[in-house]
Parts: structure tokens; sequence; C-alpha cells
């Protein structure tokens, strides 16, 4: 009877263990039900993450999608700590200074913004109301701000916040590399042994050179676009031979601890709305405006 009693119990835990694992919302966009989606927008208070990449190259030995797989992994470990729903591969951006190089997909300006904005707009319109833009390139560190500040030309019921990419951080283990280490460097490539190591060929790394060219000479205040070009035209920074996967662990915890705290964040952010819409309201009548 005892051992009647105990299978029994056992049957109905393991029920119950199966049954919450089943019901366990996953975080991806593109794998939720209808239902289910509606259910995961309550349950991340409205907060969505958009992981932002690119497709460009990655020195030679590093895939060309590198810096969207790399986002994408750190937001969902993100996630999996404080749940959001996590917008599917995203990798309309800016990296027309990598056309010379095959494989990369070079949108054009116009379009990147609008389609930035039909994204934002219709994850809006399916209830994210706070939208999180990670991002994972470092090509987008002008269009991002640019494409938040933008949202104060038209009233939009939502916020878009901006978190730049964090893929090295001080400390940690020491590093081999002495140069600049910008892209594809061992920073980048001890980042993708966690997030693809399938995808990282570390041989061929030597294969091209990642060092400073160095090629225009112009003070260090003073932009213009071929500078990266004009030091790195293979596209390649840094020397990610002597990538390790422990420097990718140190570097990844903290990225994803960063989007962790950030998520929280925009979850008790109930000001910025606030303050957006009375902007909105206050930019109709500019000349009732009192200073």
């Amino acid at each position: 009877m005892i051992r009647k009693v105990l299978m029994t119990t056992a049957v109905i835990l393991l029920t119950a263990i199966g049954a919450q694992a089943q019901s366990k919302l996953s975080t991806k966009w593109e794998e939720l039900t209808a239902a289910d989606f509606r259910q995961g927008i309550q349950q991340a208070k409205s907060t969505c993450v958009l992981p932002f990449g690119i497709l460009e190259k990655h020195g030679p030995h590093l895939p060309l999608g590198t810096d969207l797989l790399n986002v994408r992994y750190a937001a969902l470990q993100a996630a999996s700590q404080e749940y959001v729903v996590v917008f599917p591969e995203y990798y309309f951006g800016q990296i027309f200074e990598a056309k010379h190089e095959p494989g990369t997909v070079a949108y054009s300006a116009d379009l990147q913004l609008r389609l930035l904005q039909e994204t934002t707009d219709e994850m809006a319109r399916n209830g994210c109301k706070k939208v999180i833009v990670v991002n994972g390139h470092g090509g987008n560190e002008h269009l991002l701000p640019y494409f938040a500040q933008s949202q104060m030309a038209s009233p939009h019921d939502y916020v878009v916040y901006v978190l730049a990419g964090e893929r090295s951080r001080t400390g940690g283990p020491g590093k081999k590399s002495t140069g600049v280490d910008y892209h594809a460097g061992e920073n980048e490539t001890s980042n993708t042994m966690v997030s693809r190591p399938d995808l990282v060929h570390v041989d061929r790394a030597k294969s091209e050179s990642g060092a400073d060219q160095n090629r225009v000479h112009l003070p260090e205040d003073l932009y213009t676009g071929i500078w990266w070009y004009a030091r790195f035209p293979n596209h390649y920074s840094g020397d990610g031979s002597v990538a390790t996967k422990e420097l990718g662990e140190w570097n990844m915890k903290g990225w994803i601890d960063s989007i962790v705290e950030s998520i929280r964040a925009v979850k008790a952010d109930d000001a910025s709305l606030k303050i957006q819409n009375e902007f909105y309201e206050k930019a109709k009548h500019p000349l009732d405006t009192q200073q």
C-alpha cells in the first residue's frame, strides 16, 4: 500500500514538473503561439528586446553574421534571467564601409531607418510599449542613437531605448594581443567561441593582417567616413589567433549582466512615456510653452 502511494505521488510530481516545463514561455517571438505571445507580453510588462546585428566580413576566420549571433546569444541569455520577448534576427543596419568585401549586405540609409521605424511600430502595435534595441555592431553606434532621437519628430505610444554593445570589459583573463582590437580580434573571436564555437576557425586568423595601417592623418576629433577603410582595409582589426573561451565567457557575462540590468530598469520605468507624451503635446503649441 505504501509503495503504491509513493508511486502515485511520484507520478503526480513528475506530471506537475512536466506540465510546468511545457507551460514555460519561450523568450523567442518566433516560437510563441498567438495565445502564448499575449501571455508573454503581459509577463514581460510590455517590454521587448530587439537584438541588432549585421552581415559583414569578420576577418578570415569568423562568420559573416558574427555580430548578429553574438548579440542574439547575449539577449537570449539575459531574457532567461529576466523575462522579455526577444525579436527575431535583425541585420538591417549600417555597413557601407564593408561593401568591398564578399557577403556584406548594405541596405540604403533611408531603408535602414524606415524598416527600423516600421519594425518598432509593429512591435508596439503588438503590445511592446518598451522596446530595447541592443546594439551588436559598432557601425550602428551613430545610427541607433539618431533613431532614438528621431522618435521626438512625431508622436509614438511607446518608448525606444538603445543599449550600446558591450563586447569587452576591464579585468578578467589577461589579453595576449597588444594592438588595436576593434573587429574580429581577440575579444570578438573569444566571444564567438562562447556563442557559436562551431563557426570559429582560429587556424585561419593569421592568414590576413588585422594591423592598423593608419593611412590618413587627421585630428582626432575630425571625422570622415573613410576612416575605417583607411585603417583596416581587410575589415579585420586585431589578432583573433590568440582568442580564448575564458576571455569570451568573461566578456559575455558582462554584456549579459548589462542587458539584464537594462531590462529591469526599463520594466520599472514609468516616467519616460509620460514625459514623452508631455513633450508631444507641448510641441504642438511651442508659443504656449512657459519658460
